[in-house]
C-alpha cells in the first residue's frame, strides 16, 4: 500500500484495497450507517463487493444516471432530497463511489448539505483516480460552462484501488491516460517518457501522476498560481466538452485536443518546440484520444469566455516548454483570435 499525505487527509493506493475499506472507515467514523452516492453502472458492477467489504454497516444508496449531465443543479437537488428522505444527519458519512462525475457532485453535496458533512472518495475510473478525486475541488456544471459552481472541500480520505480498472472499457481507460500524459508533461518527465512507450499503467505510475497533482496542490491549495498548471489543455478542453453538450467527447479526449491547441499557442509565442507538438500528437493518436482531422481552435474561441481562468485582466493560459517544464502566460482575447 502507498500512502500520500495531503494537508488534511491521506490518499491510500492499494490493489484490492476495497477489502480493507471498513478498517479505514473505522479510523474516521464512529457510527454504523453509511450513505453511498454512486451511478447506475458502478452500482450494477460493484454493489455486492461494497456490501461485502462493509459488513456490519447499514448502507443507504443514492443511485444516479451515469454521465457528465448528472453534474447539474437539478440532480444535485434531487440527490440531496433523497439523502434527507433516507435520514441523513449532519454527523453521518457519505461515500462518493464512482468516477469523476460522482466524486465532484458528491463532494459538493457534502460541502453544502447542513453546511458540511464528512465524505470519502472511492474513485473507480483511472481518470478519477489520478485527477478529480485528488485536491478537494468539488462542484457541478452550468449551461454556461463546466465546474462553474463549486467549492474546495477535502474528504476524510481517498481510497484508490487499481483493481477497479479491470472493468473499464478501452476508451474509458484511455480517458484516464490523457490526464496522466498531462501530468507527465507538466511535472514528471520520467512519467511522460513511460507513457510514450506503454499503454497500461500500474500502481507505480498512478502514484507518480497523483504526486504531480499533490505537489502543486500543496503549494497552492486555492488555485492562485501553481495549481493552475493542472489546467494545461483544459481551457479549450472544457470548451470542446461544452460545445458538444458533453456527449461527443469524453473529458480525456477533449483535453487531448486542448493540449495540442495549447502546444500550438506555445509554438506561436516562441515557448514550445514543434517537435514536442508532433510527439504528443503521435502519442495521443496512438492511444485513440484524438483523430484527424484535428479539432481547430477557431471553432471553440467563443466557448472560453466563461472559463474560470478568464480573469478581469486576461486569460491565464498554461504553456509547456518541454516535458516537466511549464509556465503561466496571460493572454488577451486578441492573442488567440
Amino acid at each position: 500500500m502507498t500512502f500520500l499525505k495531503m494537508q488534511n487527509y491521506e490518499i491510500l493506493i492499494e490493489e484490492g484495497g476495497l477489502s480493507h475499506f471498513a478498517k479505514h472507515i473505522k479510523e474516521v467514523y464512529e457510527f454504523d450507517e453509511l450513505f453511498v452516492v454512486t451511478d447506475q453502472n458502478v452500482f450494477d458492477l460493484y454493489k455486492t463487493k461494497l456490501i461485502e467489504a462493509l459488513v456490519g454497516y447499514r448502507l443507504s444508496f443514492v443511485v444516479l444516471p451515469p454521465g457528465e449531465k448528472t453534474k447539474s443543479l437539478e440532480v444535485y437537488q434531487q440527490a440531496i432530497k433523497t439523502l434527507i428522505e433516507k435520514g441523513i444527519k449532519r454527523n453521518h458519512l457519505i461515500l462518493a463511489f464512482g468516477g469523476g462525475v460522482i466524486g465532484d457532485l458528491t463532494g459538493f453535496i457534502a460541502s453544502t448539505l447542513y453546511r458540511g458533512i464528512s465524505y470519502v472518495q472511492i474513485p473507480t475510473t483511472l481518470l478519477a483516480q489520478v485527477d478529480s478525486s485528488i485536491g478537494g475541488k468539488v462542484g457541478i456544471d452550468l449551461k454556461e460552462g463546466k465546474n462553474l459552481i463549486g467549492s474546495f472541500y477535502d474528504p476524510k480520505f481517498v481510497l484508490i484501488d487499481p483493481s477497479f480498472l479491470k472493468t473499464l472499457s478501452k476508451r474509458e481507460y484511455a480517458n484516464g491516460l490523457a490526464e496522466m500524459i498531462k501530468a507527465g508533461l507538466i511535472g514528471d518527465k520520467k512519467l511522460y517518457t513511460y507513457l510514450l512507450e506503454h499503454d497500461t499503467v500500474t500502481e507505480v505510475e498512478i502514484s507518480e501522476a497523483i504526486q504531480v497533482k499533490r505537489n502543486v496542490v500543496l503549494l497552492d491549495p486555492y488555485d492562485k498560481k501553481e495549481r493552475m498548471y493542472l489546467n494545461f489543455g483544459h481551457t479549450f478542453g472544457h470548451a470542446i466538452e461544452k460545445k458538444h453538450q458533453y456527449e461527443t467527447y469524453l473529458h480525456g479526449e477533449a483535453i487531448s485536443y486542448g493540449m495540442l491547441i495549447a502546444l500550438q499557442i506555445g509554438i506561436q509565442i516562441g515557448d514550445t518546440k514543434e517537435e514536442l507538438y508532433q510527439e504528443v500528437k503521435t502519442l495521443l493518436k496512438s492511444r485513440g484520444l484524438i483523430q484527424e482531422p484535428l479539432l481547430q481552435m477557431d471553432d471553440y474561441r467563443d466557448e472560453i469566455v466563461h472559463d474560470k481562468k478568464n480573469l478581469a485582466d486576461g486569460l491565464r493560459f498554461i504553456i509547456v516548454t518541454k516535458p516537466g517544464d511549464v509556465k503561466i502566460v496571460k493572454l488577451k482575447e486578441s492573442d488567440i483570435l
